[in-house]
């Protein structure tokens, strides 16, 4: 069991981070029409797999603004931003900051999508919410990168991620 830190403040997590080379654990997320977006539906694809606490907070927004912005430079990966948040405010959030490169995705219907990828936070101010992590799955459904943001308050590696992403 891993944990993180909030402004410097340890943070418990639950679950088990996936490891590099095992099989990415299963999910399905609603998407902001609310339809169902399951990973098996995306294999064979590459995907990049993002969670964060919500996005009505400044990092997440930056994060999802940010890989919004640099989607492009892996053709054909689908970039998943997966939160707490309903459906409908990442809909309000992707509408008002024109985010199309990246599908936003809640884990309303899968509660146990968080404790399955290891980053469910279990204790302090932001319990039952994700922790920040990035994730690349590959074609064949396997984890080819897995990092967990030490720090919520931190942005991700964005570099890292897309080299993983474009197999560089």
């Amino acid at each position: 069991m891993a944990s993180v830190t909030l402004k410097g403040n340890p943070v418990g997590l639950s679950g088990s981070i996936p490891a590099v080379g095992a099989a990415a654990p299963a999910f399905t997320l609603v998407k902001s029409d609310l339809s169902a977006l399951a990973g098996s539906d995306l294999r064979g694809k590459t995907v990049v797999l993002l969670t964060v606490p919500s996005l009505d907070t400044p990092v997440c927004q930056a994060e999802t603004r940010k890989f919004n912005e640099r989607a492009a430079s892996v053709p054909g990966a689908t970039v998943v931003v997966a939160s707490s948040d309903l459906p409908f405010a990442i809909k309000r959030f992707c509408a008002a900051e024109g985010i199309s490169n990246v599908h936003g995705a809640s884990d309303v219907r899968d509660r146990g999508f968080a404790e399955r990828w290891g980053v469910a936070i279990k204790d302090g101010p932001l319990q039952g919410v994700m922790a920040r992590a990035a994730f690349v799955i590959g074609p064949d459904g396997k984890v080819k990168y897995s990092a967990l943001v030490p720090e919520i308050a931190q942005e991700p590696d964005y570099d890292a991620v897309l080299k993983a992403a474009s197999g560089k």
